[in-house]
């Protein structure tokens, strides 16, 4: 009885134990940028900004993590609402780094934002730091 007892234990314990894997890189990374799009959507700028490292690059110099957050705490503070509709991910290893790539169609409820901002191609660059994939470079350009 005891045989048993210690057998089902550890039976148990292997089936809790495969069930704590953590999910692929690729899956994390598209995890990120859905949170990233429902950031956007709830105008929450702690929510974005945590998926983006302290030195991050946007389109070149333009943007940095600080001014995204500031950008979507206007829009809080305005009451604005913004609209994102991401197209399919691709994401491609880079060595220790991944870039992933999607098209995103943007709207907004018209206030600070114009009420159709468009249709843009982006692409990002993610690096883990510590336990986390963190986006650190992201360019995007308008489609016509």
């Amino acid at each position: 009885m005891r045989k048993l007892v210690f057998l089902l234990f550890f039976a148990v314990l292997a089936v809790a134990l495969g069930g704590c894997r953590r999910a692929p890189d690729e899956v994390r990374i598209r995890q990120s940028i859905e949170a990233a799009r429902t950031a956007a959507a709830d105008a929450d700028a702690g929510a974005l900004t945590g998926v983006l490292s302290e030195d991050f690059d946007g389109n070149g110099g333009a943007m940095s993590a600080k001014d995204l957050g500031n950008l979507l705490r206007l829009a809080k503070f305005r009451g604005e609402s913004v609209h994102a509709v991401l197209g399919p991910i691709e994401v491609e290893p880079r060595g220790d780094r991944y870039v992933a790539r999607f098209t995103v169609t943007l709207g907004s409820g018209g206030k600070l934002f114009p009420a159709e901002l468009g249709m843009f191609k982006v692409e990002t660059g993610w690096r883990r730091e510590g336990r986390e994939w963190r986006c650190f470079t992201a360019s995007w350009e308008q489609q016509l």
